[in-house]
Parts: C-alpha cells; sequence; structure tokens
C-alpha cells in the first residue's frame, strides 16, 4: 500500500510544518497542521475555524475542529520542536516573555465563540471573547 502525500500549501508553510512531520501518524492530521498555519497567517478578519476552512477551500471546518478535538498527536511534541527551533534562532540571547490577555464585550450572536467569561480588563463575568497571546522579544524583535 502506498501512502499518498499531503496536499501542497504555500512553500514556506510547507517547509517549516515538514519540520514537525513526524509528530503525525496521519497524512490527514498533518495536513489539518498545515492548514492551521495557513489560515493564522492569513488576511483573515476572523481566525475561527469555519473562517479558515473557507478560506482554504474546505467545506466547513469540521476536520480542522476533530484534528484539534480528537486526532492522536502529541502537542508535547509539537512544543519540544518549536522550542528547539527557538533556540537554534536566538542561541543564548536573553529574551523577554510578554503574556497578552485581551478580552472584548460583544453584543448579539454574530461573531463566533462568543460567551459569558471573565473579561480581565473589565473585571467582571460580561459576554464576550477573550484571547490570552504570548509574546518573545529578542534583541528589540517581537
Amino acid at each position: 500500500m502506498t501512502l499518498r502525500h499531503p496536499v501542497a500549501t504555500v512553500g514556506f508553510v510547507d517547509e517549516y510544518c515538514l519540520l514537525y512531520r513526524s509528530v503525525f501518524d496521519d497524512v490527514r492530521s498533518y495536513e489539518c497542521f498545515k492548514w492551521l498555519h495557513v489560515g493564522m497567517i492569513s488576511a483573515l478578519a476572523r481566525k475561527t475555524l469555519p473562517e479558515i476552512a473557507k478560506r482554504i477551500g474546505l467545506k466547513d471546518g469540521q476536520s480542522l475542529h476533530h484534528f484539534l478535538r480528537d486526532a492522536v498527536w502529541d502537542v508535547a511534541q509539537v512544543r519540544a520542536i518549536r522550542l528547539q527551533l527557538i533556540r537554534q534562532q536566538i542561541g543564548t540571547s536573553p529574551i523577554t516573555l510578554c503574556i497578552d490577555e485581551t478580552g472584548d464585550v460583544k453584543k448579539g450572536e454574530a461573531t463566533d465563540y462568543v460567551a459569558k467569561q471573565y473579561i480581565g480588563n473589565l473585571g467582571k463575568t460580561a459576554k464576550g471573547m477573550v484571547s490570552v497571546n504570548a509574546y518573545a522579544v529578542v534583541e528589540g524583535i517581537t
């Protein structure tokens, strides 16, 4: 039985994701991993699974959702590879880690993933979206 090759995406995304190929036994999971990367760097206003799916030409975001929720892959392996790549790039340069938690109050149901939750900049529970982002600053570069 011949295994099929993963669908190609954007050249530099394919090259980067190839470094993680060993984490994924299933070619479909590996493709979803690549598609999520393409979605995250695209010029989408909302980087939700349904919007990413539309952008990359899938009929819906179910395969991406399944990948994140049920697919067999080890997040610790992905983190280890990512940290190894970062260490290769920065060497022994000191880094500053910045954690940014942002919450936005939303009205209505038009925005995906809105729920009642604690929003730190309001200091209370409200209907909205919260995101937490981590950034590293190395030699003045984010």
